[in-house]
């Protein structure tokens, strides 16, 4: 139950997104890196498990941006929206920072729904666009679109980031979901009030960073106290943290406990695909370590936290935690952390074609 806030209120900040990936905790996955496809230098740690290597979330030199969050599929006889796609839905991210540099937002939007890619895999909610200062500066940074496998016609999708002073959030759910997910409700007031706080006392960007991962860790995942998976899981759509959940397995020589058991909430047991193996051609720091690339069942949760931050000067500041270590044992706060600085090439150029539009049903309330 991942968890995406982007926020436009910070004055010497153009945008702000905070993100929590939640995930099987051994499922491999590479520290973020800089990474080159079809000319594009890309900053993104890389899922390892499908062979299409995609990424959940990341920013290319020139600006491009993507997030992605999944979408939990449940009705089994819906062919038109597979609980289990054939293809990865990190690969639409990839697809897009590795995509033509001239192709405007509103372009890739019209190519990815009109040539049907969003119906071959799971459910998913994908937010891009290029980060460019519009030339009134007080109306903000060209929009960013948000895509799904359920999306209509080209025409009728939500954009975001078209006011000043906003606060979005996304998580495992349609857009147009009329039901505010208590997470994503929390997660907004909580991230609107960091910025309010950190803004009237004047902090630097230190301070606000460990405020804004603070809020990443808030949990308030109720007990399973007897539950099944499949009502437990509901549970999970209340708490912006999760901490890690199910029954850990043996690998290699790692040792096998019978229960996991954090803050107190018993354990449950959750299983998934078996990875792809892992390509010779990988450099170092994509490559998942042994022991992760050979065990893909057990504990679930909050596996990956990440921070972007970009001035008004086009200045990117990319922050990633990684809070389990190759054994999947827990990583003390900050020690697992890798942060990122790069200036946006295009930054003052405004691109044509993204013209200003609407926000759809759900864009600020999800």
């Amino acid at each position: 139950m991942c968890i995406v806030l982007l926020t436009t209120a910070h004055p010497s900040y153009a945008l702000i997104v905070v993100d929590n990936r939640d995930e099987f905790i051994l499922r491999p996955t590479s520290r973020p890196h800089w990474w080159t496809a079809n000319g594009q230098e890309i900053l993104s740690s890389r899922d390892m498990q499908r062979e299409e290597r995609g990424t959940w979330f990341g920013i290319t030199k020139t600006g491009s941006f993507a997030v992605l969050t999944n979408y939990r599929e449940t009705n089994l006889a819906d062919a038109d929206h597979p609980v289990q796609g054939t293809h990865s839905r990190g690969g639409m991210v990839t697809a897009w920072l590795a995509g033509p540099e001239e192709e405007t937002t509103q372009e890739f939007v019209h190519r990815l729904l009109e040539s049907g890619s969003v119906k071959g895999v799971g459910g998913f909610l994908l937010v891009c666009g290029k980060l460019r200062k519009r030339k009134d500066m007080a109306a903000g940074l060209e929009p960013l679109a948000i895509l799904s496998n359920r999306s209509g016609r080209p025409d009728d999708v939500p954009w975001l980031l078209e006011k000043r002073g906003m606060a979005y959030g996304l998580s495992n759910t349609s857009y147009d979901d009329p039901i505010a997910w208590p997470k994503v409700k929390s997660g907004k007031e909580k991230l609107l009030k960091i910025i309010e706080e950190v803004t009237q006392a004047g902090l630097g960007e230190e301070e606000m960073v460990g405020k804004l991962f603070a809020l990443l860790d808030t949990d308030t995942l109720p007990q399973q106290n007897g539950q099944d998976f499949e009502d437990y899981i509901y549970q999970l759509r209340k708490s912006i943290f999760i901490p890690a959940i199910g029954q850990e397995t043996s690998c290699g020589d790692r040792p096998r406990r019978d229960q996991i058991a954090t803050n107190g909430k018993p354990a449950m047991q959750i299983q998934a695909d078996q990875p792809d193996p892992s390509s010779s051609e990988l450099r170092d720091e994509e490559r998942p370590d042994a022991v992760t690339s050979s065990c893909m069942s057990g504990m679930y949760g909050t596996q990956r936290q990440t921070i972007l931050l970009v001035d008004w000067d086009g200045h990117v500041t990319f922050f990633e935690r990684s809070l389990w270590d190759e054994r999947g044992n827990p990583i003390e706060r900050g020690k697992g952390d890798m942060k990122f600085e790069f200036q946006i090439e295009e930054w003052n150029t405004e691109s044509e074609g993204n013209e200003t539009h609407a926000p759809g049903i759900g864009a600020e309330v999800l």
